[in-house]
């Protein structure tokens, strides 16, 4: 599957919002399973939300606030994240998976990024 490259973090104020950039080898979104996790210091890995190649999305605890797409010509996948709060401050990571339904388990993806830092302060 190749390098994931992650792209688009930073330290931002309570109420803004980003957008998260994971730039895949060619055609990689296209026939793959893509998913964003996130770890916070001194917590386990936790999913955020996955798009399949078909483009069907599955959003972890932390719904309403994000928005997972992907640009299959780019091979790119973002994540939109609005009304950011200090809780959300951790490494936010790209995973792609075998295709079919994506899972929420970090161990059933085999292909990760290096992880973007996103500091939110109150």
């Amino acid at each position: 599957q190749g390098q994931l490259v992650e792209s688009g973090g930073g330290l931002v104020q309570a109420g803004d919002s980003l957008r998260l950039s994971c730039t895949a080898p060619r055609r990689t979104t296209m026939w793959y399973n893509m998913a964003w996790f996130r770890q916070a210091p001194g917590k386990e890995r936790e999913f955020v939300a996955a798009i399949s190649r078909t483009g069907s999305r599955t959003y972890g605890s932390v719904k309403g606030r994000l928005t997972i797409s992907k640009d299959d010509a780019q091979s790119q996948v973002y994540l939109q994240m609005t009304n950011l709060q200090p809780e959300d401050t951790a490494v936010y990571y790209c995973a792609a998976s075998q295709p079919g339904n994506p899972s929420e388990v970090a161990s059933s993806y085999a292909n990760w990024g290096q992880g973007t830092q996103v500091t939110v302060s109150s």
